[in-house]
């Protein structure tokens, strides 16, 4: 259906899909971003008049509108809600984290977006979800993150919660939307028809932590921070300061994985034969911590490197993009000025493409228009009025 507003041939899986995506910030610039390496002509609309965002980086190093066409339009106006109604009678996927009723107030939601494709696919994030008490409520991650529960299991035993950065519930929130929109396609290839996706960063990150509600409820899992299996409390799993003032993760669960940790470290043979008996745990704690101060990180990962004891060296962003394996992968790639993630996943024959800065023409009107079927004259007049900026 798309196939005719592609501007150029681009490889990976979703090639021929056309993307509209309401610029914001967060999981929808990070799910544009993804669905564009995937091979889809993402088109980016910017609000005409709209503040500058809080954190304001160099074009080069914007991956908000890497890999997109851009166009700014006044939505404000009739003429540029209709505009955008144009638009999307020539996409597949509309994606936009506004709160609820935004969309509707400039004559964009889903009712009225849906008259004009109704085989659009129309993904809304927000923090509470569409509806609800808190739903209109302003968040960021570490705000979802508290309502779901999640940020007070994160954190050692009697420290305060610690928020993971913003990865859980705002990029892990991109996830959820990337794989709502390409479930509703797959039902689409079906019915025929599009349909909402509501996605809430709250339920998001509620979702990720399912495997701990499950604990929980058998018994295996306490509220009490930093007194479990995965978040601190067993010292086979938890990190530790070397000699040089850096640190290595331990995370040898199985048994047969700590075995092989003791008799490296080495530790006496009790811990061992008692890894799960919990009154050893203070003192099998303390061992570790004597023995791992006794040496460098890297001597550490020399040591460990070639086994299944499950100690890694913590590494830093800048060192984590050095590291042999990760070169050996090009799991990091250069683009222009920025040295940044690979794109994920990978496929085995439809290889993404790698999103970078849009070229000039990405940012005229009068190219990314003509894509949709906009005559020169029509773009124009839209230019001319200050419907597009």
């Amino acid at each position: 259906m798309s196939a005719e507003v592609a501007p150029q041939a681009k490889t990976g899986p979703l090639a021929g899909l056309t993307v509209i995506e309401m610029a914001g910030i967060g999981p929808v610039p990070l799910a544009g971003l993804m669905l564009s390496e995937m091979g889809a002509e993402v088109l980016r609309i910017e609000r005409a008049g709209s503040t500058q965002p809080f954190l304001a980086l160099p074009d080069e190093y914007d991956i908000d509108r890497h890999g997109r066409s851009i166009l700014r339009i006044d939505l404000k106006r009739w003429e540029g809600a209709e505009l955008v109604l144009r638009l999307v009678e020539k996409a597949d996927i509309l994606v936009e984290g506004f709160r609820p009723d935004v969309m509707e107030r400039f004559g964009l939601g889903p009712d009225a977006v849906l008259a004009r494709n109704p085989a659009l696919i129309y993904g809304r994030i927000t923090g509470f979800g569409q509806d609800g008490p808190l739903s209109d409520r302003a968040g960021h991650d570490i705000t979802y993150l508290a309502y779901s529960g999640v940020l007070h299991a994160i954190g050692q035993e009697g420290s305060r919660p610690v928020p993971p950065l913003n990865l859980v519930a705002d990029y892990g929130g991109a996830m959820m939307l990337v794989a709502g929109a390409l479930a509703a396609l797959f039902e689409r290839s079906r019915s025929g028809k599009g349909q909402v996706i509501d996605a809430a960063l709250t339920e998001g990150a509620s979702m990720l932590a399912t495997p701990m509600h499950a604990l929980k409820a058998a018994g295996l899992w306490s509220d009490t921070r930093g007194a479990n299996l995965l978040d601190s409390g067993a010292p086979f799993y938890d990190t530790y300061e070397t000699a040089d003032a850096c640190h290595v993760a331990v995370g040898c669960l199985e048994p047969r994985f700590f075995a092989e940790f003791a008799r490296l470290l080495p530790l006496d043979e009790r811990f061992v034969r008692g890894q799960y008996d919990r009154t050893l745990w203070p003192q099998m704690r303390a061992a570790i911590v004597d023995r791992v101060g006794q040496k460098t990180r890297d001597d550490w990962d020399r040591l460990f490197a070639a086994t299944d004891a499950c100690v890694a060296p913590v590494l830093s962003l800048r060192e984590a993009r050095d590291h042999p394996h990760n070169r050996a992968r090009n799991a990091f790639v250069t683009s222009g000025a920025l040295e940044r993630p690979a794109p994920a996943p990978r496929f085995s024959r439809s290889r993404p493409t790698l999103a970078a800065m849009p070229a000039d023409r990405d940012c005229q009107a009068a190219t990314v228009l003509a894509r949709f079927g906009l005559s020169e004259s029509e773009t124009e007049a839209l230019v001319k009025s200050g419907v597009i900026g």
